[in-house]
């Protein structure tokens, strides 16, 4: 089984409020149809969900009756993609189940506390292909909050033990410095502790989620289970197909470690 992540980035363009890239996922869908692989998808909201979400603060939970019609607004724009998503993969072949985690998971202080696994180990069961997202969701101590695609990769990726774990970026990996700014950076092609360590931190937009650095230290995470962790360019035709079928492939492997 592979468990694959596409960024937020890749499918919308996270600098423009509700940009939904049709053409990229049309492509990437069917990579994923052809790769034949039983698959667990996860997509970020991108800026269905990042842009409200950062402006009224969701992410640090309930502070003020302020946010909750923000809150509506983010959970309504992140199920239009969403169901953008469900429409291309049924269309494109791949049967599939969406699973909003306002409605099979719960938080608490932030952190992904409860995740109704069994859902979507019986999807699987009958074929289907279970699909979550980055989502407003309840928390028992913060009332709400933001549970985002990473935790969710993190908490399947401990369940399910794939094969394969690959995230689906805009760049090529994880570089030596920002690409879109600085051209002498270079692709890291293996990535562990003391190389996240000395690179520099850098901020492209706003993102409820964490920055690249959080999201390596997830794939340490997951790949100290066992199993390749991969980051990869979603623009690059082709590049998901290949790591599906499980060949190299341009891109960033991160090894297990204490993160």
């Amino acid at each position: 089984m592979m468990l694959v992540k596409l960024g937020g980035s890749v499918i919308t363009d996270k600098t423009n409020y509700l940009a939904y890239r049709e053409d990229v996922l049309s492509r990437l869908v069917a990579e994923i149809v052809a790769a034949r692989k039983d698959i667990i998808l996860v997509h970020g909201a991108g800026s269905f969900g990042h842009v409200l979400a950062s402006e009224h603060r969701l992410q640090g939970g309930y502070t003020g009756d302020s946010q909750i019609p923000a809150a509506a607004k983010v959970m309504e724009d992140v199920r239009d993609l969403n169901l953008r998503v469900m429409r291309t993969l049924n269309a494109g072949g791949l049967p599939s189940a969406s699973l909003p985690p306002s409605a099979v998971a719960s938080l608490r202080s932030g952190e992904l506390d409860i995740l109704d696994v069994g859902m979507f180990r019986r999807y699987l069961d009958l074929g289907m292909c279970p699909v979550t997202f980055g989502d407003v969701a309840l928390d028992s101590e913060r009332r709400f909050g933001i549970c985002s695609g990473d935790q969710l990769m993190e908490r399947l990726a401990h369940e399910f033990r794939p094969q394969r774990v690959i995230f689906v970026s805009d760049i090529d990996g994880v570089f030596t410095a920002d690409p879109t700014t600085d051209p002498d950076a270079t692709l890291i092609e293996t990535v562990d502790r003391e190389t996240l360590d000395s690179l520099p931190r850098t901020h492209r937009c706003a993102d409820v989620t964490g920055s690249i650095f959080g999201k390596i230290e997830t794939m340490m995470r997951i790949a100290s289970w066992g199993g390749d962790a991969v980051v990869l360019n979603g623009n690059a035709p082709g590049r998901l197909g290949a790591a599906l079928r499980g060949e190299a492939v341009v891109g960033s492997k991160v090894k297990g470690g204490e993160a």
